[in-house]
């Protein structure tokens, strides 16, 4: 078993003015509570909280610079690169975590290689490309050994998990995610009863729970609330390991088009992010998840398939407990990325249509509303 390493702080020592402070995009704000930011930030965080018809919110990634949640991450995972007098960085994604690495470490002026695969989303692999990152698409069992070896031979700091055993991370990745925690509580101005987060290996979850642990220790919160993992039916390493009393599993995983969230191994953090806020692990299908964004692009908010697993785990939760809604609170759904991110965007063109005004009409008339 791999544990990650947990970083601590001198919450005696935290402004008493802190989170008193105006509202700004970049993590700066949030320094007394994160680990040293020597890279230079894009302005990520403070993304809109979005009331739903039913109260349900949600907190939409999307809106950072490389329109996820990883920017958040990468922002310290960087920052400890660059500190370190790394030469450069190295990540394995085919996701958004490529894309984000590769933008901050164009920002922070280091080189970066991306581990991904061929078949990753044009949006991705444009992000990847545009920043000028080295892409490297070898067979997912060949990247630990040849990850190590461009860590050893080339002084490049890895900034994604590359353990074998359970996943582990960057460990300054949960503390970029905390602030998630941070901004949800001041934009509700109340700890709320549920937080649903689209789970994989689960370093965002646990980063969302530390957030709300670290405001009960700062003396702001009396309680972190429930935490539930949505994690794709296809695999659920997270609800696994929680079902049968390990710290981590690994687990056979199914055809998804989740692809963002679809892990066949899962970390302790997450184990502990569950159990520590009482809440659950949850699985959803393609179909819940598929619903789940269908109801949010109704809302105006267009997310990636493994984003909407969040609404998706809430919509099935309530189904299965028979249950309205919490009663003592406000739920949070996070929506982590852009649905620019799924793996068929920009897959095709727009088909051409005949000039004439009754096309035009009918086309008009399928409108819903």
């Amino acid at each position: 078993m791999a544990y990650p390493l947990e970083v601590d702080y001198a919450y005696d020592r935290v402004p008493a003015d802190l989170f008193g402070r105006p509202a700004a995009h970049g993590l700066e704000r949030w320094a007394p509570l994160l680990p040293p930011l020597a890279a230079p930030g894009l302005g990520e965080g403070n993304t809109p909280l979005v009331q739903l018809a039913d109260g349900v919110h949600v907190k939409d990634e999307s809106r950072n610079p490389t329109w996820s949640h990883k920017d958040r991450l990468n922002r310290v995972a960087v920052s400890a690169a660059k500190a370190s007098g790394a030469r450069g960085v190295v990540v394995a994604s085919s996701g958004n975590h490529g894309a984000a690495a590769a933008a901050y470490a164009a920002r922070a002026g280091l080189p970066c290689a991306v581990f991904a695969s061929p078949d990753a989303p044009p949006a991705v692999a444009s992000f990847v490309r545009a920043y000028g990152a080295a892409v490297l698409t070898v067979p997912r069992e060949s990247v630990p050994a040849l990850a190590r070896r461009v860590i050893e031979e080339f002084g490049y700091h890895p900034v994604s998990s590359f353990t074998e055993t359970a996943h582990t991370g960057h460990p300054f990745g949960p503390e970029g995610y905390k602030t998630v925690a941070y901004e949800i509580f001041l934009d509700l101005g109340e700890v709320p009863e549920a937080v649903y987060v689209p789970t994989g290996y689960g370093e965002l979850l646990f980063g969302v729970w530390k957030g709300f642990h670290e405001l009960t220790l700062l003396g702001l919160a009396d309680r972190t609330p429930r935490l539930y993992a949505c994690e794709p039916a296809a695999g659920g390493p997270l609800a696994t390991a929680l079902r049968t009393g390990r710290p981590a599993t690994r687990v056979p995983v199914g055809p998804t088009e989740a692809y963002g969230i679809s892990c066949a191994v899962g970390g302790y953090r997450g184990v502990v992010a569950v159990r520590e806020s009482g809440g659950a692990a949850l699985t959803v299908t393609d179909e819940q998840m598929a619903a789940a964004r269908a109801e949010l692009v109704g809302q105006g908010m267009w997310v990636e398939l493994s984003s909407a697993a969040g609404l998706a785990g809430l919509r099935a939760h309530r189904d299965a407990s028979g249950r309205p809604g919490e009663a003592s609170g406000p739920v949070v759904c996070v929506a982590t990325s852009s649905g620019f991110k799924d793996s068929a965007t920009g897959t095709r063109s727009y088909p051409p249509m005949a000039a004439d005004w009754d096309t035009v009409a009918a086309a008009l008339r399928d409108l819903p509303g």
